[in-house]
């Protein structure tokens, strides 16, 4: 691995790490108003609680993925022209 990727790869972790918890964040709180509403009713610790378990597992994907295609559109593949 070349510095360039390892640029590549460091500075897409820390965008990663940056996003994730914002992301999280409103994934649960989407995901809990979507229960919520499809319940007709307020949802309990316990069901909050698995909504937040999935929405961590979720933002991890969404933050990675965001990240590395906006260092990919801003720098591009290190290596490649």
């Amino acid at each position: 691995m070349d510095a360039g990727q390892a640029w590549f790869i460091g500075t897409t972790a820390i965008l990663a790490a940056l996003l994730y918890f914002p992301v999280s964040k409103l994934v649960w709180v989407l995901s809990v108003r979507r229960l919520e509403k499809k319940l007709a009713r307020s949802t309990t610790d316990k069901e909050r609680q698995g909504q937040m378990a999935r929405a961590r597992f979720i933002g991890i994907i969404v933050a990675l993925m965001f990240a590395a295609l906006f260092n990919y559109n801003v720098f591009g593949i290190p290596g490649h022209p």
